[in-house]
């Protein structure tokens, strides 16, 4: 499968233009298009969309355009409720959901639509994740424990429960790893938001045994320390999360345990 980013976006040319008919309440979508298949590409196809017959979301509008106007156009798409992560892509320049994002919302008269940006593309607004999935892999999301296992469940209490709040919701939809200069260029070596998220809530967990050789995993150069609190990550989730403050966390807990 052949690479393209969008860091190379001086190279998109100008596609086709789908106009509306008739149209009463029309809006423009510039919709990012690579085929690995198709020798005219990348480029920026122009569909013009009836507002009066679609939903409010973008995620409405791409799924009218394939249904109605151009059955070639790749997207992913789940649940339409801003909880499977799916459709995660950049819209009107910022990185969201498209079934959480609101037509009305974007500022632009054209709205751009693109692929979650410095990834890998598989064709059009579908992204290749597979780096991304084996770095959510190697953090061993899963309670880690030495103690014999109990006889039922394994119990917190409210307080040690409140402290998951803010980390469980993640979708690992990559809108913040995506979002992130430091994992644009050191995403090879650096997890990246998402994943450090990811790893506090399992560190931060009362039920978990092994914080320790979680933490020893991180003390990397890269792994953890490429964060350098740009914020990114924090302003672009669409779930309200705070990624950069888990990082913070964790390298905080690095000193405590170095001092102690």
């Amino acid at each position: 499968m052949a690479e393209f980013t969008l860091p190379r976006n001086s190279t998109i040319t100008k596609g086709k233009h789908f106009p509306a008919k008739g149209g009463k309440d029309v809006r423009t979508f510039k919709i990012y298009r690579w085929n690995p298949d198709d020798a005219a590409n990348p480029r920026v196809d122009t569909y013009e969309v009836d507002l009066a017959s679609c939903g409010p979301m973008v995620l409405d509008a791409l799924i009218k355009i394939k249904n109605e106007i151009d059955p070639t156009l790749a997207f992913r798409r789940s649940c339409r409720e801003g909880i499977c992560g799916s459709c995660a892509m950049n819209i009107d320049g910022t990185n969201t959901l498209a079934c959480t994002k609101a037509i009305d919302d974007c500022g632009k008269k054209e709205v751009p639509v693109y692929p979650l940006p410095h990834m890998p593309v598989i064709k059009d607004l579908v992204p290749d994740l597979t780096h991304f999935y084996a770095q959510y892999a190697s953090i061993k999301p899963w309670l880690r424990t030495q103690s014999t296992a109990p006889t039922r469940e394994r119990l917190q209490t409210p307080a040690d429960r409140k402290k998951l709040d803010g980390l469980y919701e993640c979708i690992l939809c990559a809108c913040c790893s995506t979002s992130c200069p430091s994992y644009w260029w050191n995403g090879e070596r650096y997890l990246g938001p998402a994943v450090l998220l990811q790893a506090y809530r399992w560190i931060v967990d009362s039920r978990d045994e092994d914080t320790g050789a979680r933490l020893d995993d991180l003390e990397d150069p890269f792994k953890l320390y490429r964060c350098h609190t740009i914020m990114n990550c924090t302003r672009t989730c669409p779930k309200g999360l705070n990624p950069a403050k888990a990082i913070a966390e964790i390298k905080q807990l690095m000193l405590q345990r170095r001092a102690a």
